[in-house]
């Protein structure tokens, strides 16, 4: 990968799925005015974060890939010569269900596609009802701007993923976010929350010597359960390099548009001084396939 300008789109996702569409489309515009060749948007932006509550309606919301969204923005990326990174809630089959992140090409043709591996299932965030862990494995996408290693959430506290991502051959990490904070949460816990979802990710820079893009929506949503304090999305957004150092971040409070340039040079520097890919002992880590070291 050679340099390349980076667009993260930090938005809200409004109950008016019409708005919340005008918002990513106006989040892309502005960053391929500022020179960005690939464009990446929050995870499930088109509307608001369902997995609050288990509500069997909520299917009606998934769609098939290719489909509506694929179509609609594949021809806006086809139109700037960008490439989209975009969230769906897929409808593989009846009662089949993905949280999908779809890479679009800069021609507008699909370039390849991640369905979410890891799932959670905490309080507000009941994603095991709705989506069934992905079988598509942890393979970078080959794209015009090259080898995109997206993973989505959920993924993005586990070291195994962005390491197999990296001995794919991914150039770069891309993290499709919907993360916040429980409202009645104390200030201090908050402080802990964020700090530890910067940290994990920063990690994962460091430890496979490339660039981390993480994007994440941002605003208060209440949830359809009345009784529940709904949640408050953290944004943050930002783009970490090969060492962790910080290239960009954004605010929490605010939809907030980030540009910023990577040198793929980077990681070959860093790796020829880190070599922590030629120091691994792949001959020790066997147990890392079973559950826990009883």
């Amino acid at each position: 990968m050679a340099k390349l300008t980076v667009g993260l789109v930090q938005q809200a996702c409004p109950a008016d799925r019409k708005k919340a569409r005008a918002l990513s489309v106006a989040g892309i515009r502005a960053a391929a005015a500022r020179g960005a060749k690939l464009v990446v948007l929050p995870e499930l932006h088109a509307g608001p974060y369902f997995c609050q509550t288990e509500d069997t309606s909520c299917f009606e919301l998934a769609e098939r890939i290719p489909g509506p969204s694929t179509k609609f923005f594949g021809a806006l990326a086809k139109e700037l010569g960008v490439v989209l990174v975009i969230s769906l809630f897929e409808k593989r089959a009846p009662g089949l269900y993905h949280n999908t992140a779809v890479v679009l090409e800069a021609d507008g043709t699909i370039a390849g596609k991640y369905r979410k591996m890891h799932i959670p299932d905490d309080p507000a965030y009941y994603e095991k009802f709705y989506f069934t862990p992905g079988d598509l494995g942890f393979t970078p996408v080959k794209t015009s701007v090259g080898m995109l290693g997206v993973l989505v959430c959920w993924d993005q506290w586990y070291p195994e993923a962005a390491r197999l991502m990296a001995l794919a051959g991914a150039d770069m990490l891309i993290y499709p976010t919907a993360i916040g904070w429980d409202p009645r949460d104390a200030k201090a816990e908050k402080a802990r929350q964020l700090e530890a979802w910067l940290t994990v990710q920063r990690g994962h820079a460091v430890a496979n010597g490339i660039p981390v893009v993480s994007v994440n929506r941002t605003g208060f949503e209440p949830s359809p359960d009345k009784a529940a304090p709904g949640a408050q999305f953290w944004g943050n957004s930002f783009v970490a390099g090969c060492q962790g150092e910080w290239l960009a971040h954004a605010g929490a409070e605010k939809p907030e548009l980030l540009v910023v340039e990577l040198d793929g040079r980077r990681s070959e520097d860093v790796r020829r001084i880190w070599p922590f890919l030629r120091d691994r002992r792949i001959d020790a880590y066997k147990d890392l396939l079973r559950r826990f070291r009883d």
